[in-house]
């Protein structure tokens, strides 16, 4: 049988491993990829380290992945052989319980597949995927640019999509990370009034070349006063992992405004009575996407101009790329290229 390359966990906690695999086939309904590029997202840790329940090992991981189709499974319509296609988080699903018939695949009860989790990812030459896990990638798109679009990308814009803001009003964005970049480039592109907050002098330049216009530094004073007083935003759009960041930009909130999470804080967010109840303020989070929101996302990007800051790493190299991610000092996005 014909042979991949592939890294793999073999068990959690255990170091990642280089190693030959047969090409797999795909199943009904499934189709396979040649893989040409894999984003590395934090979420990949859950492999890593074990940290989600049910998870079988060895296991490749990978959700960011972008690549043309090589086969397809039994039954599968509306893909061919040679089309650019993309899988992100949402692998697929069931449809068969009430939510898949609505179109709410975040609430799934039990037939949701996580790409790189419940299945094989894509840090490998080769993967299958469900066929209702597949996205389409536009031509304008190098495959390592669109990758993290599958993750990052449509986490920020499926956010910023549905947060109720309007063009023209205030949006801020805490955070210039991974997330955050994308973030800024989304809300621009969309017309709101956008906002940077973040860390230090010495990122502003960025932001405002991302798209924003203003830029407040949290380490020079109250960052959340310091909104109120430019503009009070509509939405504030979250993507650090610092709870403490995210208690500090509460006061900017609108009348009415609403902050979405989209990273995870490590500390519970204190949020005072009077700030809710006196403003009709809200806080809520957002997952990611399903693929038709991938689609829209890697569309849109195509449209706007908008593009993931990267540092790609070969395959064979995907272990120092993983450290790389994992120790926050990658700029923006890290991506593996792995075929042609």
């Amino acid at each position: 049988m014909p042979k991949m390359r592939a890294v793999q966990v073999p068990a959690a906690k255990e170091p990642f491993e280089l190693v030959e695999r047969e090409i797999p086939q795909p199943g009904a309904g499934f189709v396979r990829i040649k893989v040409q590029a894999c984003g590395i997202c934090h979420s990949d840790k859950y492999v890593k380290e074990g940290s989600r329940p049910g998870i079988t090992y060895p296991r490749i991981p990978g959700h960011e992945v972008a690549g043309i189709i090589d086969a397809l499974g039994a039954g599968v319509a509306g893909w061919a052989v040679g089309q650019r296609a993309g899988v992100g988080w949402h692998g697929g699903h069931c449809g068969h319980c009430l939510s898949c018939q609505r179109g709410d695949f975040v609430t799934c009860t039990g037939g949701r597949q996580i790409t790189g989790l419940t299945f094989d990812g894509g840090y490998a030459e080769y993967m299958v995927a469900p066929a209702a896990a597949l996205a389409e990638i536009p031509e304008e798109f190098l495959a390592t640019e669109a990758g993290p679009l599958l993750c990052a990308g449509v986490t920020t814009f499926n956010a910023l999509r549905n947060s109720g803001a309007s063009p023209g009003e205030t949006v801020a964005v805490l955070g210039i990370g991974g997330l955050g970049h994308m973030g800024i480039q989304y809300a621009a592109k969309m017309g709101f009034r956008t906002m940077a907050i973040a860390r230090g002098k010495d990122k502003e330049a960025l932001a405002r070349k991302l798209g924003a216009k203003y830029y407040i530094d949290s380490e020079t004073g109250n960052p959340g006063g310091e909104l109120a007083k430019l503009s009070a935003a509509k939405v504030i759009l979250s993507t650090v992992t610092s709870g403490k960041a995210v208690n500090a930009v509460l006061d900017g909130l609108a009348i009415n405004g609403r902050l979405i999470l989209v990273g995870n804080p490590d500390s519970p967010i204190e949020v005072p009575g009077r700030l809710l109840i006196g403003g009709r303020r809200s806080i809520s989070g957002w997952p990611s996407g399903a693929p038709i929101d991938s689609r829209d996302t890697l569309f849109f990007s195509a449209l706007a101009g908008v593009r993931p800051l990267i540092e790609v790493f070969p395959l064979e190299r995907a272990a120092e790329a993983y450290e790389r991610m994992a120790s926050g000092k990658a700029r923006f996005r890290v991506v593996l290229s792995i075929g042609s």
